[in-house]
């Protein structure tokens, strides 16, 4: 017997989700998903208006993900928005300081203060997502996480805002992590803002 993967239920089940996503800042305090939407989104005019980088990391579908809302941050946003997968610094950095370093590495020498990162894991457990999270924040940048699956994942905690979705369903993690981050350019859409 199949499961039911009707567009109705996927919709249902989606949604209630994203409706349950987990905010908290560094302490672990939880904070309210709209009031920080907004944060964020006058965070990024901030980060704009400094002239400051938006970097974005994630492995797999996360990597589609962050590329989709680099574009988006760039494109609608006006933000110097940018990936770290970029296929031939990729491999130099992973063959020379471990894949698990190559983020972290980029980092050392792209980073500054006051930039920020988006670090974006499923599992919230992969060594390269995290080691670059530590990175920015040693070097004085702000973080954002977006994770799933477990609740208490390595990434979930490190980042100055987590977002954590409460699902091990890697297609409602992602597109969750997506939607999330469409808002946020979104609410940077002065033609949108203006309808």
């Amino acid at each position: 017997m199949l499961c039911d993967m009707s567009i109705a239920t996927r919709v249902a089940e989606f949604g209630a989700i994203l409706k349950k996503t987990n905010l908290t800042n560094r302490r672990g305090e939880l904070r309210d998903l709209e009031q920080a939407m907004s944060d964020l989104a006058k965070r990024f005019i901030t980060l704009r208006e400094a002239g400051r980088n938006l970097f974005l990391v994630g492995n797999g579908g996360s990597a589609g993900v962050a590329g989709h809302a680099a574009t988006d941050f760039f494109n609608v946003a006006r933000l110097k928005a940018i990936t770290l997968h970029e296929a031939s610094l990729m491999t130099c950095m992973s063959n020379d300081f471990g894949y698990e370093n190559a983020f972290a590495r980029m980092l050392s020498q792209l980073v500054e203060p006051n930039d920020i990162l988006i670090a974006i894991s499923s599992s919230g457990n992969s060594a390269n997502i995290t080691n670059a999270a530590k990175r920015a924040t040693e070097k004085g940048a702000e973080v954002i996480t977006m994770s799933g699956f477990t609740f208490d994942n390595a990434l979930r905690g490190m980042g100055d805002v987590n977002f954590w979705l409460d699902s091990h369903d890697y297609g409602f993690v992602e597109i969750g992590h997506q939607f999330l981050l469409h808002n946020i350019s979104d609410r940077l859409n002065e033609k949108l803002c203006e309808v």
